[in-house]
């Protein structure tokens, strides 16, 4: 087994025992689409409003994560065993990344139809296709950045602080980007063209950001 699939396993089967992520994010989410509904006081929304209030919901989910991505290695001695370990140490980042990355979808799976029930128009599946490629590019690009301020953030005592500051700024982004490109899918009369610009702009800054991480992990790790 690689080390990058004993790590995956070793997180996943963790979640499955101890379910402290994912239980909070799917709740979270689907309790603040909850209260969307009754503070707005719509029954349905549609473009601009209802990707401002479907992608933000899921980052915020997504930081409850990443504060407790590197809580293990961090109280049960994994960052000295690792270190110690002859592999190659951004192993422990992608597979990280991968873990964080499954729990955004699997918090979409469940949270997403609870969207379309409370906040939606009476036929939202036609969006479906083009909202899934949307989120996987999302996705992609807050598993890379939340990584990576994951590692850094678990070195201090304000983790819970640390990682907002820190990860907010540098995933807005990715929410401007995802919410631009969401908005025409969710349009009233039925789901109109994305522009372009927005799923490559999604892609090019994933592609930056993960090299980028890629290339400091190794040294992150030893400080």
């Amino acid at each position: 087994m690689t080390p990058f699939a004993a790590l995956l396993r070793k997180d996943l089967r963790v979640e499955l025992r101890t379910l402290r992520s994912l239980p909070a994010m799917a709740l979270f989410a689907v309790t603040a689409f909850v209260i969307f509904r009754f503070g707005l006081d719509r029954t349905s929304l549609d473009g601009e409003l209802a990707a401002g209030v479907l992608v933000p919901t899921l980052l915020f989910a997504a930081l409850l994560a990443i504060n407790r991505l590197f809580v293990a290695e961090r109280e049960e001695g994994g960052f000295d065993a690792f270190l110690l370990a002859p592999v190659d140490r951004t192993a422990l980042f992608v597979a990280k990344a991968a873990v964080l990355f499954g729990f955004l979808v699997a918090v979409e799976i469940a949270a997403i139809p609870a969207f379309a029930v409370l906040l939606l128009g009476p036929s939202p599946a036609q969006a479906l296709p083009g909202l899934l490629a949307i989120l996987v590019l999302a996705d992609v690009g807050i598993a890379v950045i939340g990584t990576l301020v994951g590692a850094m953030a678990i070195q201090t005592r304000a983790r819970d602080l640390i990682v907002p500051l820190i990860s907010l700024p540098l995933i807005l982004p990715v929410v401007i980007a995802a919410a631009k490109a969401t908005t025409p899918l969710l349009l009233a009369g039925g789901p109109g063209d994305v522009a372009a610009r927005w799923p490559l702009i999604l892609g090019l800054y994933d592609v930056v950001f993960a090299l980028t991480a890629y290339a400091v992990f190794d040294f992150l790790l030893e400080d």
